[in-house]
């Protein structure tokens, strides 16, 4: 049991894995049908939790299609700017 709503907490496990490259950049996610049955969730939950990692920046939506990882710069930094001197 936890205070945080279990999209969030859905849409945590599947950046997590985003983040150590399963899927990799430009692939797609599994639809939030499949999402809901491999997590034992409601549909609107996995539905909200792609909406979450839309929010996060993590993925793009395509109608038709589906929704992909989005590609992240490498070292997923802002880059470092000069000192002001």
């Amino acid at each position: 049991m936890s205070a945080r709503p279990l999209y969030v907490q859905l849409a945590d496990v599947i950046a997590g894995k985003i983040a150590s490259g399963e899927p990799a950049p430009d692939r797609p996610i599994p639809s939030e049908n499949h999402l809901a049955d491999e997590y034992g969730v409601a549909r609107l939950t996995a539905r909200r939790a792609a909406q979450e990692l839309r929010e996060r920046g993590l993925i793009i939506t395509v109608r038709g299609k589906g929704s992909f990882v989005v590609e992240r710069p490498t070292g997923d930094a802002p880059e470092e700017s000069e000192p002001n001197t």
